[in-house]
């Protein structure tokens, strides 16, 4: 006894799901280092030196550390609306925008949290203390890592929408009649059936103020008078 094979998906369904994944990874990126900027990605204490007192602990942020973090992961979701409405070559430039994002997301991160000389900057500015040492560095690299994960997602979403993005359904195919929309000169054939509808109508009217009875006829085919 022979087990049955499942039938194969076909082309469109396959195409759906892969937009569908596609999406929710271009989301899951830009959500992820949009969250991650409102976090504490570091603390910094500053001792004055020669027995002077430490600072309180600075928090700084990761839009803090890497002010482009918010408007970068803001750009990536409107261009991953924009890979959705748009189709053809347009669909494809607008992937390799997302791609860019993602990169320059990722080496700001990579650079606001390797630099130790500006968490001390931004420190300093949060208190009235200058050229002090630092006494301590507490990092929260939970937060700075997930920011650089959603750099890397928006950059592989990038690529996937220029390599396949093609292949994937528009937002207005859902509203488009299957096969016969329209007609051979371009119109749609629900118009057309419309326009001859109310053209029968009004011959049927025209006949009728003729004289002329318009549901008989001879056998020759001419009209019977009223």
């Amino acid at each position: 006894m022979t087990a049955t094979r499942a039938p194969e998906a076909s082309p469109e369904g396959r195409a759906r799901r892969g937009l569908l994944a596609w999406l929710v990874l271009g989301v899951a990126g830009a959500v992820l280092a949009l969250a991650s900027s409102g976090r504490t990605w570091a603390t910094i204490t500053l001792g004055g030196g020669a027995g002077a007192a430490r600072t309180p602990p600075v928090p700084l942020t990761g839009g803090e550390i890497a002010p482009v973090l918010s408007p970068l992961a803001l750009a990536a979701l409107a261009a991953v609306v924009a890979v959705l409405a748009t189709r053809g070559p347009w669909r494809g430039l607008v992937g390799a925008v997302l791609g860019l994002i993602g990169l320059a997301l990722a080496g700001a991160v990579a650079g606001g949290a390797a630099s130790s000389s500006r968490l001390v900057s931004l420190a300093e500015e949060r208190t009235t203390v200058t050229g002090a040492d630092v006494a301590a560095v507490a990092h929260a690299w939970a937060w700075p890592v997930a920011a650089a994960a959603g750099g890397v997602m928006l950059l592989a979403a990038g690529v996937l929408a220029v390599a396949r993005g093609a292949r994937w359904p528009g937002m207005s195919e859902r509203y488009d009649r299957p096969g016969g929309a329209s007609g051979e000169d371009g119109r749609p054939a629900a118009g057309r059936e419309g326009r001859a509808g109310r053209s029968a109508e009004r011959s049927l009217w025209d006949a009728l103020d003729r004289g002329v009875d318009p549901t008989d006829g001879d056998a020759d085919g001419r009209d019977r008078r009223v």
